[in-house]
């Protein structure tokens, strides 16, 4: 596999940047900094990165079939209209769970925006991963979540994976298209302690898993039906939170990181943490999925 050095192309020194998610209609790229409420809207050809305030924690975003986004936000889910700032809630499950609030998530190939809880003080395992239909039907697929991250699917689209980042693994579930049910949970990647915590995760069109790593300077690319190690890629940023595939040819990895929990010696010596990075990866990904379909 060949990978070209990671490119700073915008120096945003966000506390916790997370959540790439690229828009193939508007040739952008969407991110979010989870604890200033902040959705970046990124235009690679110029540069310019837009901010929207959100007034609350925001998770995740990701865009919806029809031209706006579907939100993570820390009391529930919702769709948003950029031009209006219209904010329509579709979901509210944890209002008994004040501590909680929704982190990763993106949509999966069938439409269904599959978003992850937490306890925001990273101590109860009180999250869980949701399944959220365009009709507003709400499933719960997984509870008992720690700090619920990385999510995508293999090619065939008939693996879902899925982080709970404490336990350093990334699991495999059968995915079912029709009915959005998942079934077979197993592990297909081990973390070792050393390479630090995986969070965020993308997928290419080979099926190997792209994983970026909390505390490890670095992105991680697995096979999982092995579960080996494939490639470490160095990273200039010291907590590096997750990627996704855009471009016009989906062959380069945009990548997240944050400044979060960082002394001023490990900032010193990894000052471009918390910027957003390119990688031309020479690989093609899977690409971002719409809401709706």
């Amino acid at each position: 596999m060949r990978n070209h050095s990671p490119e700073l192309i915008l120096d945003a020194r966000a506390y916790l940047g997370e959540g790439p998610a690229w828009d193939a209609v508007s040739g952008r790229l969407y991110w979010v900094d989870i604890v200033a409420g902040s959705l970046h809207s990124f235009q690679p050809e110029t540069g310019l990165d837009q901010v929207f305030d959100l007034g609350q924690m925001l998770g995740c975003a990701a865009p919806a079939r029809d031209g706006g986004l579907v939100l993570g936000l820390k009391d529930g889910l919702a769709v948003w209209e950029p031009v209006s700032g219209v904010l329509t809630y579709l979901a509210r499950p944890e209002t008994h769970l004040p501590g909680n609030r929704f982190n990763d998530g993106k949509c999966a190939p069938d439409g269904r925006f599959l978003v992850g809880s937490m306890d925001d003080a990273e101590i109860e395992a009180s999250g869980a991963l949701y399944s959220l239909a365009a009709d507003g039907t709400l499933k719960t697929l997984v509870s008992g979540v720690r700090i619920s991250n990385g999510l995508t699917w293999s090619p065939d689209y008939k693996t879902l994976y899925y982080i709970d980042t404490p336990t350093r693994q990334v699991a495999g579930y059968d995915y079912e298209l029709v009915s959005g049910e998942i079934a077979n949970p197993r592990v297909c990647v081990t973390v070792p302690e050393a390479l630090g915590w995986p969070d965020g995760m993308t997928s290419d069109a080979s099926g190997r898993l792209w994983v970026a790593m909390w505390g490890g300077a670095a992105l991680t690319v697995w096979d999982p039906v092995s579960g080996a190690l494939m490639e470490k890629i160095d990273m200039p940023a010291k907590n590096v939170t997750s990627c996704a595939f855009g471009g016009a040819q989906l062959d380069e990895l945009y990548v997240t990181t944050a400044r979060k929990g960082l002394s001023a010696a490990e900032l010193s010596a990894y000052p471009a943490t918390g910027g957003l990075f390119r990688i031309r990866t020479g690989q093609t990904g899977m690409p971002t999925f719409v809401f709706g379909g």
